[in-house]
């Protein structure tokens, strides 16, 4: 098949390449070969939400769990015979090179990217890349969590918290923004304990407006966390007292997964996500991104899949020279 966009680029191996596949990567390669681009999808299979049994909110796949989303996705693209996924490989190196001819938003230079399961195996070259990388999220430092997490203690409210209503629950977190999210969460929960773990991230006047609520603040570190198979029970604190709780939330600190990109240095946010304009072009011609990666929003996996579905619409455009509304 030869692709529509590839006579403005011949040098160039794909149209698009796409780092991640998850819901915003996989949704854009569904989407772009659709308009009959040549794609290649570099996926390291190392998803954030791993640990997740089920996930929410995804019209008509609510509660699917994560892998098996994407294990659907990646059998509809089989169907396209210019989209390549491969698996369980990683991009080492990100950069622009000379190219021929006019690419996405008049740039007349190509990528090329070092690929491999470990270290660079190959090079491929693209006439624009979708970054879908996500996130790489650090856990706070509390014994065992990891046991609990994804089974009765997540990060997301808005996925999780109509399974956990009315019931006895834990905010753990040692971020400032730690008292916002409680007076999300107590939005599901008459019940609430806040834990920061030794960190000082919860004003007097926040923690007074908090109890004010019904939310209580405990600030000593935490010494273990109590439960069997997944399941949360109780919190043991530095002091000796245990508080009962019957699951909860975690918030993580996230950070960008850009280490690959060599002398490539788009627009970062105040937090570190890819400052983008409302369409997913970087300051960067020819470099887009889509999901958590890019300006962050609601990180559920619908949001993600839809970012995708309109970064894809708009490397189409940008590749002709289309000037829409997207």
């Amino acid at each position: 098949m030869t692709s529509p966009m590839a006579d403005m680029n011949e040098r160039a191996d794909y149209d698009v390449l796409i780092v991640g596949g998850g819901p915003a990567g996989l949704s854009a390669a569904l989407n772009l070969g659709r308009a009959l681009a040549r794609v290649l999808v570099i996926d390291a299979d190392r998803p954030r939400n791993a640990a997740t049994l089920r996930s929410h909110g995804f019209l008509t796949r609510d509660g699917i769990p994560p892998h098996e989303l994407r294990r659907l996705a990646r059998e509809e693209l089989a169907a396209y015979p210019n989209v390549e996924v491969r698996s369980r490989t990683r991009v080492t190196a990100l950069r622009q090179t000379d190219g021929e001819g006019a690419g996405p938003q008049g740039d007349r230079r190509v990528f090329a990217a070092d690929i491999g399961r470990r270290d660079a195996e190959t090079t491929v070259t693209a006439r624009a890349v979708l970054l879908a990388t996500g996130l790489r999220e650090t856990l706070p430092d509390v014994p065992n969590l990891r046991g609990f997490y994804g089974m009765s203690l997540f990060s997301c409210a808005t996925c999780d918290a109509w399974e956990l209503q009315g019931r006895r629950l834990a905010l753990i977190g040692e971020t400032p923004d730690i008292a916002d999210r409680a007076r999300l969460i107590g939005r599901w929960t008459e019940s609430l304990t806040v834990f920061t773990h030794g960190a000082d991230v919860v004003t007097a006047d926040e923690e007074a407006e908090l109890a004010a609520s019904g939310i209580d603040v405990r600030r000593e570190p935490i010494v273990e966390l109590v439960g069997e198979r997944g399941s949360l029970d109780a919190i043991r604190l530095a002091d000796g007292t245990s508080v009962a709780v019957d699951g909860g939330f975690v918030r993580p600190e996230w950070e960008n997964a850009l280490t690959f990109l060599d002398g490539i240095a788009p627009t970062l946010d105040h937090a570190g996500h890819l400052r983008t304009d409302r369409s997913g072009r970087t300051d960067v011609p020819g470099l887009y991104a889509a999901g958590d990666a890019a300006t962050p929003g609601p990180q559920q996996l619908i949001v993600a899949a839809g970012a995708g579905a309109r970064v894809a619409t708009v490397i189409v455009h940008d590749s002709i020279g289309v000037v829409s509304a997207h």
